[in-house]
Formats: C-alpha cells, sequence, structure tokens
C-alpha cells in the first residue's frame, strides 16, 4: 500500500514537472533555454570544483604508491634482468625425468555383440 502512495506521489510529481515544462515552452521559450543552460552550466562548474578538489588530494598520494611500488619491481628484477641469457642456456640441464608407475588399471570386456541396434525401433 505504502509502494502505490509513493509511486503515485511520483507520477504527481513528474506530471506537474512536464506540465511546467510544457506552459514555459509555449509562453517563454527564450526563458525556458536561458534557464536550461543555466543550470547545465552550474552543475559543469560544480563538477569542476569536484573534480579539482578531489583530484588533487588523492592523485599525489596514489603516484607515490606507484612510485615505490615500480621501485621495488625494478629492485627485485634487476639481478634476473642483468643475467646473460646465453649463460643461462649454456648450464646444463638439472631436471630429471620422472618414472612413472604403471597404472593400475584393467579393461573389463563387456557384452559389446549384444548392443541393442536403437535405429531399428
Amino acid at each position: 500500500m505504502a509502494f502505490k502512495k509513493s509511486h503515485i506521489l511520483f507520477s504527481f510529481i513528474i506530471g506537474l514537472a512536464v506540465f511546467g515544462l510544457m506552459a514555459q515552452l509555449i509562453l517563454q521559450p527564450a526563458r525556458l533555454f536561458i534557464n536550461l543552460l543555466m543550470a547545465v552550466g552550474i552543475g559543469i562548474v560544480i563538477f569542476f570544483i569536484f573534480y579539482l578538489l578531489f583530484r588533487s588530494r588523492f592523485s599525489a598520494n596514489e603516484m607515490k604508491k606507484y612510485r615505490k611500488a615500480v621501485r621495488q619491481s625494478k629492485a627485485k628484477y634487476s639481478k634476473w634482468g642483468n643475467q646473460d641469457k646465453t649463460a643461462a642456456k649454456k648450464q646444463p640441464s638439472l631436471i630429471r625425468k620422472k618414472r612413472r608407475n604403471a597404472a593400475h588399471l584393467r579393461v573389463i570386456d563387456g557384452n559389446k555383440s549384444k548392443r541393442k541396434n536403437r535405429a531399428s525401433f
């Protein structure tokens, strides 16, 4: 029941807004476009204010973390990156082949000859 009341109230408010826009479009179209442009302009200004405030606050900290991670990564992989690749290839291979034990499985012959031909039904 509460959902229906809120739905009716919402529909009524939207209806009034549409009626007001249509009335202003018919009676004062220039004033309507000026109001819309002002609303869009104010929205853009507010967006850029928030963008500049929050961008400057978080980007410096995030860049510090990124640079620290890059330095750690370079320090970690500089040992491996400086080795000659040909020297690594000349080293004898220490990989041993593992012997596999025989699988203790047995094939059981079924009744293949007694199999029904389902296409003949």
